[in-house]
Formats: C-alpha cells, structure tokens, sequence
C-alpha cells in the first residue's frame, strides 16, 4: 500500500512522532480538519508543509493577527474600471490544503469566518456561494492560551475540527537526528508527491466503506452517552462529534489494511477526537486529568 510509502517520506520532515503522524494522516484521510496546539517551533508548520507536498496538494498559508479581515482570507468583490462590473477576487482559502497558522491570534470574527468554509465547503460573498476546490483541508495551528495576544476559540470553531493532535517536545535521539540533518533538510525544499489528490480522493471514499458492526457503534454511543450524564466533563460529546470518532476509526482501520472496524481504532481516535471538544476554553490540558483518557477507562469495550 503507497499509505507505508507516504508514512515514511513524512517520518523525515518530522522526526520521532510516529503515532502524531499517523494520527494526522488518519485526519486526512477521514476527510475531516486538524487542529495542531503546541508551542511556536514544534513542528506545525512544517508538518502542514509536508503533508501538502507529499500529496500533491494545492497549498496556502494564512497567517492569523490581530489585524486580519475575513475578505483577507476569504476574497472580495473588486470593481473593473474597464467592464464597469464588480468581478470575485478570490482569497487564500480557495486552496486543496489550508494551513490556518496561529488561528487563536486572530480576532473572534475572523476565526468564525471560517466556519462555513470548514462545514460547507463553500464560501458566500455578498450573496454569491463560491464552492471550494476537492479535496479542501483545513490545518489550524495554535499556541497555547496562556501565551499573550491570543483569542480563545469558541467551542463552534472547535467542535469543527475532526482532530486535535501535540506534537511536543522530540526526545533526546529524536532530536539529536533532527540536528544532524539541518544541513540535509535546508536544502531539501517541498517534498515531492506521494500520491496524487485523485488518489486521496479514493481512498477517502474506501475508508468510508470500511465496515463497523453494531458491536463498535454500541461502544461509541456509551462513550458519548457517558460523557452526556457523568458529571466532570465540561462539554458533552455532541452527534457530530460521535460520527468524527466512528468515521476516524474507520480510516485508522482502513490505514491498517482492514475492512472493519475493531474496539482498539476507536481507542486509538479517541483522544485526538474527543479530548478538544469536551475541555473548557479556559482550561489547560494536564497530563493527569485528561478527560478522554478517564472516559475510556470508564466504559467496557465488550459490554452487552
């Protein structure tokens, strides 16, 4: 499968993140966004860069301030002297792959205009629906809250993004193979393609295909249902986000070369999936209260 191919050509522009890696290829081939939260010079940027060029994507990158109008991301209408008409001028979004850098440093207004762009796939001007190109993906990068000059993201903004992953700090060899090749990596430029978008495409649509018994939808709905009625969990997990968790469980099995889904691919999901989604704004996420992880250990996979 060329997925083993594509794995190990982005195991060399990000060192030492395996299960990252394979969880933002998940996301993509899901169909769904990304979220990536970490600090500046994790990796973001150059993770979105690579997944762009390894699949032969139209790529764009909007750098989010303060500052920053929806027409800047969007386009505008833009008179013409010489036919006397308003013509579209259409802005960065309209790319295969987005990279959204710094989307908590822009103002609420502008990070809610991407919501339709997310959901739709379609941006509306002055009355006129201007559909996106296919594949359309969206990468948002953030640093944490607590950092100055950022905006939290509302709970809408968050719940569109299928996945949020970490990169964090690389271990000691991870990091000391990522200094031995600054050379090589600085004159390597954008990596070449993969696979193509049409490929993607495909396999997005095989992903969906892959099978899950009633067993595994049972199993998710008890996660979901459990968030809803425990007490200690922020935000409950909505129905989109239950259908986020089945269909990135899906395309995790289907990157394994299986055809159904087992208990573990939701597992694997889980928290990338659920963990953003049920976190207040205001809270930070610490390692010993990750309420993903105490859900999971809260609901038997093999219950009746």
């Amino acid at each position: 499968m060329q997925y083993q191919a594509l794995n190990s050509a982005l195991s060399e522009h990000i060192i030492g993140k395996p299960h990252q890696l394979k969880l933002a290829l998940t996301c993509i081939i899901a169909n769904g966004h990304l979220l990536i939260e970490d600090l500046p010079g994790m990796g973001k940027t150059t993770l979105s860069h690579a997944l762009a060029g390894l699949f032969g994507l139209q790529f764009s990158r909007i750098q989010f301030t303060s500052d920053l109008l929806p027409a800047d991301m969007l386009g505008s209408n833009i008179y013409n002297s010489q036919t006397h008409n308003f013509e579209f001028r259409h802005g960065p979004v309209f790319s295969q792959l987005v990279l959204a850098d710094e989307i908590n440093r822009a103002s609420p207004k502008t990070q809610s205009a991407l919501l339709e762009a997310m959901e739709e796939k379609q941006v509306s001007i002055d009355g006129q629906t201007f559909k996106l190109p296919s594949p359309f993906f969206v990468i948002g990068t953030q640093n944490p809250s607590y950092q100055s000059g950022t905006y939290p993201l509302p709970e809408s903004q968050l719940d569109r993004f299928m996945m949020r992953i970490s990169l964090g700090y690389p271990d000691w060899e991870a990091e000391k193979a990522m200094l031995s090749q600054v050379a090589i990596t600085q004159d390597r430029g954008t990596p070449k393609a993969v696979v193509c978008a049409d490929t993607l495409v495909q396999w997005q649509y095989q992903a969906s295909q892959v099978h899950a018994a009633d067993s595994v939808i049972d199993y998710i709905l008890r996660l979901v249902t459990m968030s809803r009625n425990t007490p200690g969990y922020p935000h409950a997990l909505s129905p989109r986000a239950s259908k986020a968790i089945l269909i990135s469980a899906k395309a995790w099995a289907f990157m394994h070369e299986r055809d159904y889904v087992v208990p573990e691919d939701v597992q694997a999901v889980f928290e990338s999936v659920a963990e953003h989604r049920m976190r207040s704004a205001n809270i930070e996420q610490a390692e010993d209260t990750v309420l993903s992880k105490r859900l999971l250990e809260s609901v038997d996979p093999l219950a009746a």
